[in-house]
């Protein structure tokens, strides 16, 4: 039976109660309401950048080697970081283009931070691209930037009303862990005519969550699960036949069909892609994929081939693993940039190898492009019988070609010629049935 003061503060509590009601359905109408203006204002069909970054092979690398500047950093001491507008634009760029089409043009202009960022869309019945552009500077006796306006599209928004709809919609979305994991260890960011200064203390975990974000080879529980597989595969070898690569895909595959349902098969494809990148390029995916220190070995090292050949191996998952962690259009340029460079000092321009570069691609592409191609990758590549079930036999195209022999065979890779061998390799693996799953 209820109390006097039972009743009496049921009698308080429910208005109060009411009241909190309304007010958070006030906050989620007005959140709803600026969310659509977002929407309308921000969305149209003409980019107000140009979309389609395209970067050379040395770009990528430095783009790592800026996202990874704080790896340098041991656990609980100081770190700076400088960054140039040039260095902004690199990293801006390699970032947004990790997931569709975009373009960002950074500038540092009178102490402040200034944004400009087009983004490809999914099909939609709205528009195409999203065009947003803003300005961050440091307030007084404020260490950390704050926004100072906010444009989406042509419709500007007060510089806190920004912020606010911003910081809530990143608190209740998947972002959210991922902007306390990059704002955790920052101390300060100064913003000058000429760089940008991060002033930072992280710790080890933060360091190692860091890390595996950016190299999306999820938690280090996952990938070692891989690795432990990989090690296990490479023991049973028989060191009197060739590790073929379809070797060490197929188990992996077979074990991330396992594991995987449709809203985790792109995140497992991602770390069996790196895992087998990691053993079968080892310098390269150092250099290209930042991969941790702490992996564990995997015993006895075996090359690994297709074809006989080493080396297509080595191009085939170094693409693969490229288009996984950032673009199709990346690993394809790093694909010709690398046998330019060969043309000119190295083992010579090779169409072999960039057909492996090409089919790499098309395989990283196809087991990340959504979950329901993850997951038909998985189950198709648990059920090859050898590595002609992913990469067409490509020996009989020419290699071997210094500059002066390309120069007099192909003009450059713009020739009509050139063009007609790249669109025949395209072909052919297009033509294979494990790519025409879409």
């Amino acid at each position: 039976m209820k109390t006097l003061f039972d009743n009496r503060f049921m009698h308080w509590f429910v208005p109060y109660i009411q009241v909190v009601v309304r007010l958070l359905l006030y906050c989620i109408g007005v959140l709803v309401i600026l969310s659509i203006m977002l929407v309308f204002f921000g969305v149209g069909d003409k980019p107000d950048l140009e979309v389609g970054w395209s970067p050379t092979r040395d770009d990528l690398v430095r783009a790592k080697k800026i996202l990874h500047e704080g790896s340098k950093t041991k656990p609980d001491e100081i770190g700076i970081i400088e960054l140039t507008e040039a260095d902004l634009n690199l990293a801006g760029n390699y970032l947004l283009n990790r997931y569709s089409k975009s373009a960002a043009l950074i500038e540092l202009k009178n102490n402040k931070l200034r944004f400009e960022v087009t983004i490809t869309l999914p099909e939609n019945s709205i528009g195409k691209y999203l065009n947003i552009s803003f300005r961050l500077g440091n307030a007084e006796n404020n260490d950390l930037p704050v926004i100072t306006k906010f444009k989406a599209g042509k419709l500007l928004l007060p510089a806190r009303l920004a912020a606010f709809v911003i910081d809530t919609v990143i608190q209740h979305s998947s972002l959210n862990e991922y902007f306390i994991l990059a704002t955790r260890p920052i101390k300060s960011v100064k913003i000058d005519t000429q760089k940008l200064t991060i002033t930072y203390y992280p710790n080890k975990d933060t360091l190692i969550q860091a890390r595996n974000f950016l190299t999306h080879t999820g938690d280090n529980a996952t990938l070692n699960i891989y690795q432990q597989k990989l090690a296990e595969i490479v023991a049973k070898h028989d060191p009197a036949w060739r590790l073929s690569l379809a070797e060490l895909l197929r188990p992996l595959f077979e074990l991330a069909y396992q594991r995987s349902t449709l809203e985790n098969a792109i995140d497992e494809n991602r770390v069996v892609i790196s895992a087998i990148n990691d053993y079968v390029n080892k310098k390269e995916t150092k250099k290209l994929l930042s991969t941790p220190e702490s992996a564990p070995a995997t015993g006895q090292q075996y090359s690994a081939f297709l074809y006989k050949r080493i080396d297509l191996a080595q191009h085939f998952i170094g693409s693969a693993a490229l288009t996984a962690s950032v673009n199709k259009q990346a690993a394809q340029i790093a694909g010709e940039e690398k046998e330019l460079s060969d043309a000119h000092g190295g083992s010579g321009f090779s169409f072999i190898d960039l057909a492996a570069d090409k089919a790499g691609t098309r395989f990283g592409e196809m087991a990340t492009s959504s979950p329901e191609n993850a997951r038909k990758m998985q189950k198709a590549m648990s059920e090859i019988k050898d590595y002609s079930d992913f990469m067409p036999d490509p020996r009989y195209l020419p290699e071997h070609m210094n500059e002066a022999d390309f120069k007099q065979r192909f003009e450059s890779i713009n020739s009509p010629v050139y063009q007609e061998i790249s669109k025949q390799i395209d072909e052919r693996i297009l033509a294979m049935p494990i790519y025409n799953a879409e």
